[in-house]
């Protein structure tokens, strides 16, 4: 393969109102890998992964509406909740052409995939979810805010959760938890700390917490897909995430019962502390379920259970 199809190319495409920026990287003809990104973050999250696997898989990897470097119009003009999300998705992949991909979902990127997922399951070859939530057994107990807020919209409520955009939470909490310091490159977080400071952004995201309730309201509906469809799916986990616990990686064997799940020694945003470890496990995973697309039926015959590591 020529080295030039592995380099990362930055490209926009342009979704209704939203001028969507993403990465891509690997030839046009192999299998395609959504990457959606979570919260305070982008596309750049995956800088370290995409050139792991950019010599036998698309990856795809766009900046989500109010995240980045997407244009999307401004609050009032632009409703900041999960279903728009999805919806700027379901444009994107559409306008690329993406008939069939696997997802990798993370954070955010989780409901906004899976809502993605269940509109779409005929495009879902296979999902990797690396510390991307779906069962409330994965919430942590550091929640309190977030939930008080989706009980009552109050300002007071509001304002209790800006604590969860400032410089030190983003820096200490999210990205510091149960992550080596030796290994943790402050390009991440502090792209992610500059991007918060932006004008609007804190709003906007506020307004993305407000909505996160609809993400747990839909829980039920996407353990029904999993049960349903039966997708391929990878869990990845940082076993140190303050926000989403290991528990939340073992639900997924109850719907799917042959789910690989694998706790790594990282925190929330593993990624940046285990990108080669994630990317084995990929390819181990991907050349094994996906070459099973070619046995002419839909139906997906998981490999033999494996017990989380």
């Amino acid at each position: 393969m020529h080295s030039k199809s592995r380099r990362t190319r930055f490209k926009t495409q342009p979704v209704g109102g939203v001028d969507v920026i993403y990465r891509e990287a690997g030839p046009a003809d192999a299998p395609v890998i959504l990457m959606l990104h979570g919260f305070p973050t982008a596309s750049h999250m995956f800088r370290d992964l995409i050139p792991l696997l950019a010599d036998s898989y698309r990856l795809i990897a766009p900046d989500l509406p109010g995240f980045g470097q997407t244009k999307s119009p401004p609050r009032g003009a632009f409703d900041y909740n999960f279903d728009r999300l999805a919806d700027v998705i379901e444009g994107f992949t559409d306008s690329l052409s993406l008939d069939r991909c696997a997802l990798y979902i993370f954070d955010y990127g989780a409901p906004a995939g899976l809502r993605l997922a269940m509109r779409h399951p005929e495009r879902v070859s296979a999902i990797i979810s690396q510390n991307g939530n779906a069962h409330v057994d994965g919430f942590s107990d550091q929640w309190g805010p977030w939930e008080a807020y989706w009980r009552g919209a109050s300002e007071a409520n509001r304002e209790a959760c800006r604590p969860s955009l400032s410089l030190d939470t983003i820096r200490n909490w999210q990205y510091g938890t149960g992550a080596d310091p030796e290994l943790l490159s402050p390009d991440g977080y502090e792209l992610a700390i500059a991007y918060m400071a932006r004008p609007g952004a804190e709003d906007i995201q506020l307004d993305l917490i407000r909505d996160y309730r609809t993400n747990v309201a839909r829980y039920p509906d996407f353990q029904s897909y999993f049960r349903q469809h039966r997708p391929p799916l990878l869990a990845t986990w940082g076993r140190y995430d303050p926000a989403f616990i290991p528990a939340g990686a073992i639900a997924y064997k109850r719907d799917l019962p042959n789910a690989e799940v694998h706790l790594l020694d990282a925190g929330h945003f593993a990624l940046e502390t285990h990108a080669g470890e994630i990317a084995t496990l990929i390819r181990d995973f991907l050349g094994r379920v996906l070459p099973m697309e070619n046995n002419g039926t839909d139906t997906f015959s998981m490999p033999e259970n494996r017990m989380p590591t």
